[in-house]
């Protein structure tokens, strides 16, 4: 969560504006928590100073997992504008919060369109945005995303009731991940601690970004909460691979020439997609991963693999980005909270660990992934056999590190001694391999403006397998 909204959350709460004020939208809540029953009437002037308050018991209201809810908006005329918002028979909660995204949705266009004159004037103009405007905004954006508008036809907030879960097939620093089934099919659930819920955000938030879909990114199904009273978990449901983890897959499993380029070329064209931006009406924007590493790329039935764990991702924000984008970025350049070390250790680079890395420049996080990359192509290629002979998979750095290295074990490698993965003597007999080596030596080099992008690495596979007639 950048600073900005950091400092939007932290005002306090209850502070409610005056009913006397000439009010834009009244808005009447009620809502059912813990057996307890909630109401409140809302007078709402735009850019009154308190709107910040006021959005904030909105918010409370809007996200009061595992109860009822009712809300009614009023215009100042006095009509409703949205009528009682119930649980009910899914079509026509679906249609009230249409008619009610329509309605904020079209004030956004409205303050978008205002403040949006020469590029020049743009920033001085939206600095002088009241911090209750620019709260509604984000209010609205989390109460898009934790109603759980329809996603390519399912309407997400009912599928945690509907999935049986079947086993626990992994766990980390964020919580557990199941194999749960969903209308007959087999899904991954991966269920957040309460206390990772910005990750749970930001990953499905990064899932749910127009033209994220790409068969080698892990396939998003749905976002939800699912709540008891007295707890909460947050849902994060996924297409399931039965062979697990890259890293998982290449303990044991051993590699031939084009299983190995498969593996490779299809996780680079997966980060390919990521890292790059797409200009149309409704555009990509360029995305870092920041955690790359062989526990965060899944391998499918057909040998090819997909990125996963998106819960660290930032990403680059344009200046001539919509105003909602402008607003939740404090450099109007990178979204991303204020933590330069992030990910895992053992796959992080020297700018990373040396604190070096330039926080408010894109660019810099594109080439940390590069980096990490290049570990992974070791890993890879060292399960590929070649005359007979195969090495046993290892994680890189694992004659130079402990097994649960800390930051100054890593430091002391990678940036002090600049140190990388040595080379088994067999890569120099076979020309594939050799080329892996030279690739994922440009990866990791010290120097960030020196590694290789992705798109390059991706053409290079390309070459390497049209060369030993493989077909990808």
């Amino acid at each position: 969560m950048s600073v900005l909204m950091e400092r939007l959350m932290g005002r306090s709460r209850g502070a409610l504006v005056s009913g006397s004020l000439p009010a834009d939208l009244v808005v009447k809540g009620r809502w059912r928590l813990g057996g307890v029953m909630y109401a409140q009437t809302l007078s709402i002037r735009w850019f009154d100073q308190d709107i910040a308050c006021i959005c904030m018991d909105i918010v409370n209201c809007l996200l009061a997992g595992g109860g009822s809810m009712q809300l009614k908006v009023y215009g100042t005329v006095g009509k409703p504008l949205v009528h009682n918002f119930v649980d009910g028979p899914i079509h026509h909660k679906a249609l009230l919060i249409s008619v009610t995204v329509c309605s904020l949705l079209l004030v956004l266009i409205i303050l978008f369109c205002y403040f949006r004159p020469t590029d020049v004037l743009m920033k001085s103009r939206l600095e002088n945005i009241p911090h209750g405007a620019i709260f509604l905004l984000f209010s609205v954006r989390i109460a898009l995303l934790h109603f759980g508008l329809a996603f390519e036809g399912k309407v997400q907030r009912t599928i945690a009731k509907q999935i049986q879960m079947v086993k626990q097939i992994g766990k980390g620093r964020y919580g557990e991940v199941w194999m749960g089934k969903w209308r007959g099919e087999k899904v991954a659930v991966k269920v957040f601690f309460t206390t990772e819920e910005a990750s749970w955000f930001r990953e499905t938030e990064i899932y749910q970004t127009v033209l994220m879909r790409h068969e080698n990114i892990l396939g998003f199904i749905a976002a939800d909460i699912k709540g008891t009273g007295s707890w909460t978990q947050l849902y994060l449901i996924t297409d399931y691979h039965e062979n697990g983890s890259l890293y998982d897959y290449l303990k044991s499993t051993t590699l031939d020439t084009k299983s190995m380029l498969k593996l490779a070329y299809s996780s680079v064209s997966g980060l390919c997609h990521l890292h790059t931006e797409i200009f149309s009406t409704q555009g990509k924007p360029a995305i870092a991963h920041r955690d790359l590493k062989s526990k965060n790329i899944l391998v499918k039935k057909n040998g090819t693999c997909c990125i996963a764990d998106l819960g660290l991702a930032v990403k680059f924000i344009r200046d001539d980005s919509t105003l909602l984008y402008f607003l939740l970025s404090d450099t109007n350049e990178v979204d991303i909270p204020p933590n330069t070390r992030v990910g895992t250790k053992r796959y992080m680079p020297p700018e990373v660990l040396d604190e070096s890395l330039n926080r408010n420049h894109f660019q810099s996080y594109i080439m940390a992934d590069m980096y990490s990359f290049g570990l992974i192509l070791w890993e890879v290629a060292r399960r590929c056999v070649s005359g007979g002979i195969v090495e046993e998979y290892q994680l890189p750095y694992h004659d130079l590190v402990p097994s649960d290295p800390s930051y100054e074990d890593m430091r002391e490698v990678v940036c002090i001694k600049k140190l990388r993965p040595s080379f088994p003597n067999r890569w120099t007999s076979d020309e594939c391999l050799r080329q892996m080596g030279k690739l994922m030596t440009e990866c990791w080099a010290h120097n960030p403006a020196s590694r290789l992008t992705a798109l390059r690495v991706k053409k290079t596979l390309a070459k390497m397998s049209e060369s030993q007639d493989i077909k990808l």
